[in-house]
């Protein structure tokens, strides 16, 4: 495999003037992750600041109703609310040891940048955070945290105003600072090493939930694994340790918007081709001629027109299947998921738990294992206006 590449996708397409932080980011990252001082100050951080590890649910209503044996890796039971925190403490820390003093990040859904302003709090550095700006409406309560916590918002108003924009104009950021900024990437996708290094502090999701499952169903694995999928980072810490476990299906589960024929949508790897887009060649949305389509769906986290290059790889070699699940599917799987359990998923999260209630009959007596990657009260806004 080339240096930086899962199969065909990945790699560095980027200006010249961003190769030397992102080589020092390397360098650093062979450098420092694997000290002692690096991975103790981590698993404490994990532990005392964010309640790792996360608990896997039963959830005994859904699972009658369905027939499906449904669990829930509760990834909304983190500090902060959402999987982000796995990342943004570890690169946060890396970036305090590289001696930078700000974290820059863009945002969607705000749950990265809420986590990158806890990170940045807890180590004594700056957060800026670019933010798309319907994004900035779309998802007030968590602009709000981080404005209380110290951040610095940029709303983004180009373009279609969401993460696509935000990322554009953060790496802008990270071209005029680059001495004293680490630019806090927030999935597993972008140039090399981004896609590499997200996915080091994410894989802590199957590493739990895999020993997890086992030790409550006499060592035995899931049936299907399900999570996800905008950019990528929740998914790739859910696969990244089942990927060797044959026996077990993983599903990645894109936006659909609508599901009207001709609408926009989240779903590179379901209707997209291969293209290059924020410094890495993968699966996107786009024209025949190359230019990025308009992307949409109700949850804003997913709402982005490429995906990392290990999930266009995954998809490749036919280790993982993507399928998409639209909004109004997504609603339903929020407030039936809030309704039998008494837990509010994300909607984000609400696509992967939807996967399961639309696909009922084909998994009857199967087990489902879904990374429920962030709480809904987020969106609760949202879903007041739809509802």
């Amino acid at each position: 495999m080339k240096k930086g590449y899962f199969g065909d996708f990945g790699g560095q397409f980027i200006p010249e003037l961003l190769m030397p932080p992102l080589i020092e980011l390397e360098e650093a990252m062979e450098r420092i992750l694997p000290s002692e001082e690096f991975k103790t100050r981590f698993a404490n951080m994990l532990k005392e600041n964010v309640g790792r590890p996360s608990t896997i649910t039963y959830c005994p209503n859904m699972s009658k109703e369905l027939g499906v044996e449904l669990w829930l890796k509760r990834e909304d039971l983190n500090h902060s609310g959402a999987h982000k925190i796995n990342n943004t403490l570890g690169q946060g820390l890396l970036a305090k040891m590289m001696g930078k003093e700000v974290l820059l990040a863009e945002t969607g859904a705000g749950m990265h940048g809420v986590a990158t302003t806890v990170a940045a709090a807890m180590l004594g550095m700056k957060a800026v955070i670019y933010m798309g700006a319907t994004d900035v409406v779309r998802q007030a309560p968590n602009v709000n945290r981080m404005r209380l916590m110290g951040a610095e918002i940029v709303a983004v108003e180009s373009g279609t105003k969401t993460l696509k924009d935000a990322i554009n104009e953060a790496l802008r950021r990270w071209l005029a600072d680059q001495e004293n900024t680490h630019y806090c990437f927030g999935t597993a996708a972008g140039p090399h090493p981004f896609p590499k290094l997200v996915r080091e502090f994410q894989q802590i999701i199957s590493k739990e939930a895999r020993q997890q499952f086992m030790d409550r169903n006499d060592g035995d694995l899931p049936d299907v694994v399900v999570a996800c999928v905008g950019g990528g980072s929740n998914a790739i810490g859910m696969f990244h340790n089942f990927v060797p476990d044959e026996s077990v299906k993983i599903v990645g589960v894109e936006a659909a918007g609508t599901g009207e024929p001709g609408c926009h949508d989240s779903a590179p790897l379901d209707h997209g081709t291969d293209g290059i887009l924020h410094g890495m060649k993968t699966k996107l949305l786009q024209t025949k001629e190359g230019q990025i389509l308009p992307s949409h769906s109700v949850a804003p986290g997913l709402d982005y027109p490429g995906v990392g290059p290990e999930h266009a790889h995954l998809q490749d070699i036919g280790r993982a299947e993507y399928v998409t699940v639209n909004d109004a599917q997504a609603i339903n799987a929020f407030k039936m998921l809030s309704q039998r359990e008494g837990i509010i998923p994300a909607l984000e999260s609400s696509h992967a738990v939807a996967y399961a209630i639309e696909h009922k009959e084909e998994l009857q007596g199967k087990s489902v294992l879904v990374c429920l990657s962030g709480r809904g009260d987020k969106d609760l806004g949202i879903l007041d206006e739809i509802l």
